[in-house]
């Protein structure tokens, strides 16, 4: 089970102790890897037994680890972080209930949820692990040192949504920006499956074009790179019209390696198509139509 399938199922349990001691752990840890009890204790102004009864429930349901070494102290696992987002975002009404997981990845698990209007939307969790820390701070540029996994996440998410807002009001198919708190991204609802689990979508000449339309209208209207598409980041929806989704590894076309990021987001996209469908477009006519240099496309 995922820290994001642990929170939605746990989340209902917690009351107001249970959220207060999840956020005093939240802000401790900005300076320590695990809280200390005391100063757990000094923020929390609760008697000592009810901060231990509250802390061996969060640690029971899975939000919290205690460590083992020499102090008694506290940290959050995801599951905790996932708490104190979805509990932001269903104060804002953003939230009203969670429905079935619409995905699960290396560094994302994506739900469908309802708002406080009824609307259908995805819920968005990034949580960027020790596996792909690594990549994250070769690749993304925003880490520091000592930073926490959980604040990776945070920027991640921060990142994502800050680029959605950008090229969805410049046109691009990318699902509604709406809200984010923390390490989650709410967006309008994601219908259709990714592009390479299809074995047939009807012309695939326009589905191309129809990509590279989008990608161009991020270069010279937004401004923005993609910088990881691919056929597993393109949905194509049941009514034939595409979404261009996970966003965090975005640029700005001003980018030292702007020129480098958009190549291999079309080179991933062209070879796909040639691989599958067998259709052939040369990176440097993609890259030309894509910046401007040209003004149609012969696919």
């Amino acid at each position: 089970m995922s820290s994001a399938e642990v929170a939605v199922q746990v989340f209902k349990e917690l009351e107001s102790e249970d959220f207060r001691i999840l956020n005093i752990i939240e802000a401790g840890m900005s300076k320590h890897e695990f809280v200390p009890i005391e100063q757990i204790q000094k923020h929390a102004k609760l008697p000592m037994d009810r901060i231990d009864f509250t802390l061996g429930k969060l640690n029971k349901l899975g939000l919290t680890y205690r460590t083992k070494e020499t102090y008694n102290g506290h940290t959050l696992n995801y599951a905790g972080y996932d708490c104190l987002a979805i509990n932001a975002l269903v104060k804002a009404g953003v939230i009203e209930s969670f429905g079935h997981t619409l995905g699960v990845g290396k560094e994302a698990d994506v739900y469908d949820a309802l708002s406080s209007t009824g609307k259908r939307i995805a819920v968005k969790f990034h949580r960027l692990g020790r596996i792909s820390f690594r990549q994250t701070r070769r690749k993304r540029g925003y880490s520091r040192e000592h930073s926490s996994w959980l604040f990776q996440s945070h920027i991640a998410a921060e990142k994502e949504f800050e680029a959605m807002k950008l090229v969805y009001k410049n046109g691009v198919a990318v699902p509604e920006p709406i809200s984010h708190n923390r390490h989650v991204v709410a967006m309008g609802m994601i219908e259709g499956a990714q592009l390479y689990k299809y074995k047939d979508i009807g012309k695939p000449e326009k589905v191309l074009k129809t990509i590279l339309r989008n990608v161009r209208k991020a270069y010279l209207k937004a401004h923005i790179i993609h910088a990881d598409l691919s056929e597993y980041n393109i949905i194509l929806k049941p009514d034939g019209h595409l979404l261009i989704i996970d966003w965090p590894q975005a640029v700005k076309t001003d980018h030292a390696n702007a020129a480098e990021l958009l190549e291999r987001d079309l080179k991933n996209v062209l070879i796909f198509f040639s691989r599958k469908f067998n259709l052939k477009l040369a990176v440097e006519d993609a890259c030309d139509y894509v910046t401007g240099k040209t003004r149609s496309l012969k696919v």
